[in-house]
């Protein structure tokens, strides 16, 4: 049997206590589907991979990135047309510890003939 997704990273988001987190707290929950995009002009990380939500209206908000010691290769991935085949959901979510430590993500890389 073809494998429908394949896992690839888990990690937590990284600077949740900078974005929009607190906007939509209520609105997440351990499954949802999370955007990840591509930001080569980040002044901070040349690797840098936003973490988005877009709510029910499509509205966008940025929850945070992956964090810098993870996102090298995904990069990469990215750079070279490839970000479509990952998917990103929120795989834990602790609220009562740091704020790094909130949001637990997990990334599968999608099998594209099983769409």
């Amino acid at each position: 049997m073809e494998k429908r997704k394949l896992f690839y990273l888990e990690c937590n988001l990284a600077g949740r206590k900078y974005h929009e987190v607190n906007d939509v707290w209520q609105e997440l929950f351990i499954g949802i589907k999370l955007q990840l995009e591509r930001e080569r002009d980040n002044k901070y990380d040349p690797d840098a991979i936003k973490v988005v939500y877009y709510d029910i209206d499509g509205v966008d908000y940025l929850l945070g990135y992956i964090p810098t010691e993870c996102n090298g290769d995904l990069a990469k991935f990215f750079d070279m047309g490839w970000g479509d085949i990952f998917e990103c959901s929120i795989s834990k979510i602790t609220p009562d510890t740091h704020y790094e430590n909130q949001i637990r993500l997990t990334i599968t890389i999608l099998n594209k003939h099983s769409q």
